[in-house]
């Protein structure tokens, strides 16, 4: 009978060394970097895919208000007259809540409101004051923009 032990030095190790981890998670962080590079325009075209989003929602409520009301709500009465029934004059006849409540703008502040637009005075004109918080900067985002 013949009994074949393999001798200590030769046996196969199994698993990773520590080089070898190393190395694939450097790969995996770059990748990741590399990704997060770049994504980095993304975050920013959302959040004008997004007031595009509320503009046509707003124009939608805004129709249905003047449908209601007789006409669009003045600058003073705002967007808030689709949320709460405007106090102030001309105070609308058949007023109906039409948004329960109204979104802010994607960087937190409220979208502002204007009766008549300042491009076509015909027409209502809601706008954005865009990422920098202020009114009138070359970044604010208007409804009446083409």
């Amino acid at each position: 009978m013949n009994i074949h032990h393999p001798a200590p030095n030769s046996r196969r190790r199994s698993g990773f060394t520590l080089l070898e981890m190393v190395i694939v998670l450097g790969i995996i962080a770059m990748i990741l970097g590399g990704a997060i590079f770049a994504m980095r325009g993304i975050g920013d075209a959302a959040k004008l895919r997004q007031v595009e989003s509320d503009f046509k929602s707003f124009e939608s409520a805004l129709a249905m208000y003047k449908l209601n009301a007789g006409s669009f709500p003045t600058t003073q009465q705002g967007l808030k007259s689709l949320k709460d029934k405007p106090s102030s004059t001309p105070v609308p006849r058949r007023w109906v809540q039409v948004m329960s409540k109204l979104p802010p703008d994607p960087w937190g502040a409220e979208y502002g409101y204007r009766f008549p637009g300042k491009k076509r005075a015909n027409d209502f004109e809601m706008y954005s004051k865009g990422p920098d918080g202020q009114e009138g900067s070359q970044d604010d985002l208007s409804s009446q923009d083409e």
